[in-house]
């Protein structure tokens, strides 16, 4: 039995059932045995998937010159902070700060870019490939504790103190080398600064509770097993189902994510003027109503899904697809504007057609390297890769339209639907045009 099963049932014989977020929770984030805390190994080709940042540095390339659209948006301010949510190796990092000393100097000598991580295996993975940007206080990590997202309810905090839930991933551990922090905790960004919050395959991995026509999932454990029980569902749970998704038919699971909720609610708050990107796999409430994304969550262990989240915790990754009306709502509820959603292809596609994906060739010397790069941009905007399987929500704050309008992101496609409405006296729900089913994560291999 591994250690973080045993203590799993222990915490369970110590204070009853735990809720389902709670157990994933501990699966990815225990600060020395979850998922993300034990090593680095897990991303790339040769790991469990890999995100598009490992397909080629181009997805890197393409976003700094997006994130320099916005800077110009912004105004070209002397200072922004560009700051990555659960930014794994570095990779992104590495290729956004490289293609911006070389491409866009005036974008880059304005910026500071924040790293927000709570694994310390990976701050030390991230501290050697960025170690350069570092040293010279270019990059900076900064404490997650802004994000650790306080209940939102009294039910919810009471339920929470009774499991011992408190959603502070990592909190405590020691920070990585050179982790400069020169921001208050309680701060996600310095005052007045500029902001730029990007989150590429983030929300995917938040906690998420479970419900069914049976209530509220909970994990009890019996004999060395873990054990499924069920208990009422929550206030906020239900009033989550009637403003941003649906309520399960009887044999069906849907997924509330009430932390990335909170995490949404804080980001957005936080934001005195500027962006917020996030890119992931997911749905809208309206494909939902069709029938669709009922049920998503998912495992991924030695380059395989699995439905079985209780078969190795700690070993495998534990994710579902991001409910992006719920999270639109969230940043328009703190005083953004949500973009219609577009697919992966679409934004790459809108970034790339002005120069024709020079971004991505320059560094070709032969015909043969052309071609390999042009499979690996394939993958990133094509169907059958993940051009389709992903999506952008973009929100902005203080930004005038007509710059805005001009987002080479947001230029391609422009057949979208216009944006529908969420639940009654809710934001409005993005639109989101015809696409494949979400396929989640890229397994790797």
């Amino acid at each position: 039995m591994s250690l973080l099963r045993k203590k799993i049932e222990q915490e369970i014989r110590d204070r009853g059932p735990i809720p389902f977020s709670r157990y994933m929770e501990l699966c990815l984030y225990d600060p020395e045995l979850g998922y993300y805390s034990r090593n680095a190994q897990q991303f790339g080709k040769a790991g469990d998937f890999y995100t598009s940042s490992d397909v080629h540095a181009v997805f890197g390339r393409l976003l700094a010159r997006q994130f320099d659209e916005m800077w110009r948006a912004l105004g070209s301010p002397n200072h922004i902070e560009l700051i990555e949510l659960g930014p794994g190796r570095g990779l992104f990092a590495q290729d956004v700060l490289a293609w911006s000393e070389k491409k866009f100097p005036d974008f880059f000598d304005a910026l500071r870019y924040v790293l927000i991580e709570s694994s310390a295996a990976l701050r030390q993975r991230i501290s050697e490939t960025l170690r350069l940007h570092l040293d010279t206080g270019k990059v900076e990590f900064r404490t997650p504790e802004f994000l650790a997202a306080e209940p939102t309810s009294a039910g919810e905090r009471r339920q929470n103190a009774a499991h011992g839930a408190t959603r502070d991933y990592g909190a405590g551990e020691e920070q990585a080398p050179k982790a400069r922090q020169t921001t208050p905790a309680d701060q996600l960004s310095a005052a007045g600064v500029p902001t730029i919050v990007f989150a590429n395959e983030f929300f995917d991995a938040l906690p998420v509770e479970i419900l069914s026509t049976k209530g509220a999932l909970r994990i009890d454990t019996r004999d060395n097993r873990f054990l499924e029980t069920w208990e009422p569902s929550s206030p906020d749970e239900l009033e989550f189902l009637d403003r941003y998704s649906v309520h399960p038919e009887p044999g069906e699971r849907v997924e509330v994510p009430l932390a990335a909720q909170q995490y949404t609610n804080r980001i957005a708050a936080s934001i005195q003027r500027g962006f917020f990107v996030a890119i992931d796999y997911g749905y809208t409430r309206e494909e939902q109503l069709s029938g669709r994304h009922r049920g998503t969550l998912k495992a991924l262990r030695q380059h395989s899904l699995s439905a079985n989240p209780y078969e190795a915790p700690g070993e495998q990754d534990i994710t579902a697809d991001v409910n992006f009306t719920a999270l639109a709502a969230a940043s328009q509820k703190n005083g953004m504007q949500a973009q219609k959603l577009v697919t992966q292809s679409q934004f790459l596609m809108g970034i790339g057609e002005a120069n024709q994906f020079a971004d991505a060739f320059e560094d070709c010397r032969l015909p043969q390297e052309r071609a390999k790069v042009a499979l690996q941009l394939k993958h990133l905007v094509t169907p059958a890769g993940m051009g389709e399987s992903f999506h952008v929500l973009l929100a902005d704050k203080g930004i005038e339209q007509e710059k805005l309008a001009a987002l080479a992101g947001l230029n391609f496609g422009r057949m979208a639907r216009p944006i529908a409405t969420a639940a009654s006296g809710d934001p409005p729900e993005p639109a989101l045009s015809a696409c494949n089913e979400p396929k989640g994560r890229s397994p790797a291999g």
